[in-house]
């Protein structure tokens, strides 16, 4: 399976369809999709998450429904 680059807005995009929220683990700065039932992560709003990711330079793949924030 090969994880393709996305834009953080299709990112947000699909998100939303799949019912995930942007999460911050506690105490760090890192990011990721959450249901928001995960007692490690605090949601975010989703301005807070694209200011994140672009600030860490971090880059969302994706493949067949799977989404992944890595280094770019």
């Amino acid at each position: 399976m090969v994880m393709e680059p996305i834009s953080v807005d299709r990112a947000i995009e699909l998100a939303k369809k799949k019912g995930l929220k942007p999460g911050r683990v506690k105490g760090t700065d890192g990011v990721q999709f959450t249901k928001g039932r995960n007692s490690r992560l605090e949601v975010i709003d989703w301005d807070e998450f694209k200011t994140t990711v672009q600030k860490r330079r971090l880059q969302v793949y994706e493949s067949g429904g799977w989404m992944k924030i890595m280094k770019k």
